[in-house]
């Protein structure tokens, strides 16, 4: 896993307001933190409360690019949208899911998810289900090149 500082606080956050059988530590939570993790930050110093995770601090572009040459298992990310911008930007991410849930947030949402973010092409590489409404998109991002 590797994490922006914001979002990995987050997480701690959420996660030290819960109990063991709450639902915010689903499998898939417990899966996440079982993984070892890079949070990328200028501000956090180790240790982390959180199993085999290390704060690295330095250019986000570099130490995932490097992360992923002594990688041999794909890198995930969840969250950390302008460390994920960046990453996209420079040609690091092989694949992007977005989730789709039934809603509209038109009075009640502030920040748009890919905001700020550079222009990419998606090809869609698989899509899902989950239930009646709520649909799992994965896809390959390329920056969009403008023609003249």
């Amino acid at each position: 896993m590797v994490f922006g500082a914001t979002t990995f606080g987050q997480f701690v956050q959420m996660l030290a307001s819960s109990t063991e059988e709450s639902e915010v530590r689903d499998p898939w939570v417990t899966r996440m933190r079982s993984m070892p993790t890079t949070v990328v930050s200028s501000t956090l110093e180790g240790p982390l409360d959180w199993p085999d995770a290390t704060v690295v601090s330095g250019d986000a572009v570099d130490i995932v690019a490097r992360l992923k040459e002594e990688s041999q298992v794909p890198l995930r990310s969840h969250g950390s949208l302008s460390l994920n911008w960046a990453l996209m930007g420079a040609g690091l991410v092989d694949r992007i899911q977005v989730t789709i849930f039934p809603v509209i947030t038109g009075g009640t949402g502030t920040d748009p998810v890919l905001g700020g973010a550079a222009d990419f092409d998606l090809e869609l590489l698989e899509h899902r289900t989950l239930d009646r409404d709520i649909q799992e998109l994965v896809y390959r991002p390329t920056l969009h090149l403008r023609r003249r």
